[in-house]
């Protein structure tokens, strides 16, 4: 995946100062006859007949509409039509669409098959029987133990109640996936994107399409990362595998990203207004909007249209934050894995990341502590920092004072006496069998080949499991504990289903947290080896953070702990 927060390579760097651009940003063209596709919010308070009349007199044709924040998606073959657009008091703004095609062929589900765990750097080891009542794979989940959600912990206080929604905003759900299937809600689940064959250069981003009119269904997920966000949040206690946080809660499955790892505006304002309509109590949104990791409404890197583009993806995703917020629904997202302070001036040479147009490319631009990725610097968002094994803040996590609200397992692979990468130490949650077949990550009896992946059977069923580290994996063990509160102090709505207003489940998910000082000295130099051409070479980065015990960058009001949630 490329876009959701698993811990990746970072194109962006701090800096202290405001510099000019190195290149002044290029205009984007439409040849005379081309079809482009975009997203035009409309003027609030503007009725839906006044806005679609100014898209057609500008040249668009409405798609789509999204008519609880005001958002359609508009085709058009008018090389001008996003000035012809803004020349509309109905409209309020535009951004470029992504391209969607079709090249549908036939999907292939795998059957499941046997047994093996792995340790450090590939090496196998054998685990040893769980203890009494514990899930087969409970040994590995050093997350869980973290903030206490076990046997003896929050699991006995509250596991959770299967009325309490959660909706998984991200690249799909394996709803097949045995420690899963349990407590996953196909009925309400959604898709909400169209797979993309190939960008605007050509380029593969989706690959071919699996089913006619590269929708997949609602319980399909071709990336993983959903997958392992759904299993952290609520695996059940089933004697197999292991049990996420909140194991008796329901999973939904609001896919608003492509498999490719990349999320963009419309599918996720029409996922958060779903879930507003369909009762969901929380959802997890571990990603930011495509193709900026930082907007900006008025940068001198960017050309007019693009600040355009970036001021309407802050406006259309808050209108949806709001409206999700007002019905019910507790946000919370990651923070993401660049390991920069957000409150400061940074430097950004990875947007915008997806070409709306042939030959559009990244850019180096300065991005001042104004500038908002979103969802997660989006209003009544509680944003989630990623802690290790010892319980530091992870080396790739992203921080703030005022920016982070809570801290959580996310995993930190190097988080040890010699720095070097351990897939113990990294997140273990569901992975869909058919990827790592088709991945070729198994041997012929089914057994894993890589020390990331590992496989539990009982009572005739086997699931697969990975490490991977990020605070897309911190994000859902918030997700999960914020689903405990609802469980535990939400009242029966008129659905039948339970409810708590996301205030007193944030300020809970705060005040229940254990409160984490700032490492001393507060400029923290993290130092961890790389393996490069079959050398392991040091690395280093040194992050300063801010703030007191109770309130600091790293881990906002401390690390999320599900017992003390629900123990009163």
């Amino acid at each position: 995946m490329r876009r959701a927060l698993i811990s990746v390579a970072c194109a962006v760097v701090t800096t202290t100062a405001l510099v000019s651009p190195a290149a002044a940003a290029p205009t984007r063209t439409q040849e005379k006859g081309d079809v482009s596709e975009y997203v035009v919010l409309y003027k609030e308070g503007v009725s839906s007949d006044k806005a679609r009349a100014a898209v057609k007199a500008a040249g668009g044709t409405v798609v789509r509409e999204n008519r609880d924040v005001g958002v359609a998606t508009v085709r058009s073959g008018n090389p001008q039509f996003t000035q012809a657009a803004m020349t509309h008091r109905a409209l309020e703004g535009v951004a470029h669409n992504r391209i969607i095609g079709q090249a549908p062929k036939t999907s292939k589900r795998a059957a499941a098959s046997v047994e093996r765990t792995v340790g450090a750097q590939g090496k196998v080891r054998a685990l040893g029987k769980p203890t009494k009542g514990e899930e087969p794979l409970a040994e590995l989940q050093w997350d869980m133990k973290q903030i206490h959600a076990t046997n003896s912990g929050s699991y006995k206080k509250e596991p959770g109640d299967r009325r309490v929604l959660v909706g998984v905003l991200d690249t799909g759900v394996d709803g097949d996936h045995p420690d899963i299937k349990p407590n996953f809600n196909r009925k309400l689940s959604r898709n909400f994107t169209t797979d993309i064959p190939t960008d605007a250069d050509g380029n593969e981003v989706d690959g071919p399409c699996e089913f006619t009119s590269c929708v997949d269904p609602n319980d399909w997920d071709d990336n993983d990362h959903g997958t392992h966000v759904a299993s952290t949040i609520a695996s059940p206690r089933n004697g197999l595998g292991m049990a996420g946080v909140a194991p008796n809660v329901s999973i939904v499955n609001l896919r608003v990203g492509q498999d490719s790892g990349y999320f963009f505006l419309q599918p996720t304002v029409d996922g958060l207004t779903y879930a507003a309509r369909t009762g969901i109590d929380v959802v997890n949104m571990s990603y930011y909007i495509d193709p900026w990791l930082f907007n900006c409404a008025s940068n001198p890197a960017d050309g007019p249209e693009d600040q355009l583009e970036q001021r309407t993806i802050v406006k259309a995703t808050q209108r949806a934050l709001d409206f999700a917020q007002k019905r019910g629904v507790t946000l919370v997202a990651a923070a993401g894995n660049e390991r920069i302070d957000y409150t400061k001036t940074n430097t950004d040479g990875s947007s915008p990341d997806f070409p709306s147009v042939p030959g559009e490319k990244p850019r180096e631009r300065t991005v001042p502590a104004e500038c908002v990725s979103m969802p997660s610097e989006g209003n009544h968002v509680i944003p989630v920092s990623s802690t290790g094994p010892s319980g530091r803040k992870s080396y790739f996590s992203s921080y703030g004072n005022g920016y982070v609200a809570v801290a959580a397992p996310g995993g930190d692979k190097v988080d040890g006496p010699d720095g070097k990468p351990d897939d113990r130490r990294g997140i273990w949650a569901a992975y869909p069998e058919r990827l790592a077949k088709e991945r070729g990550e198994l041997n012929d009896d089914g057994t894993p080949k890589t020390s990331n992946i590992i496989r539990s059977c009982a009572n005739g069923k086997c699931g697969y499991y990975q490490s991977i580290q990020g605070t897309s994996m911190a994000a859902p063990h918030a997700v999960g504990v914020a689903a405990l509160i609802v469980s535990k102090y939400g009242r029966e709505d008129r659905s039948g289903g339970l409810t708590a207003d996301p205030r007193f489940v944030e300020a809970m998910l705060r005040g229940t947290a254990t409160a984490k000082p700032c490492p001393s000295p507060a400029a923290y130099e993290y130092v961890w080896y790389a393996l490069v051409d079959g050398e392991w070479q040091k690395r280093t980065s040194t992050q300063t953070c801010e703030g007191s015990k109770g309130r600091n960058g790293f881990f906002g009001s401390g690390i999320v702990d599900a017992l003390n949630a629900v123990r009163r």
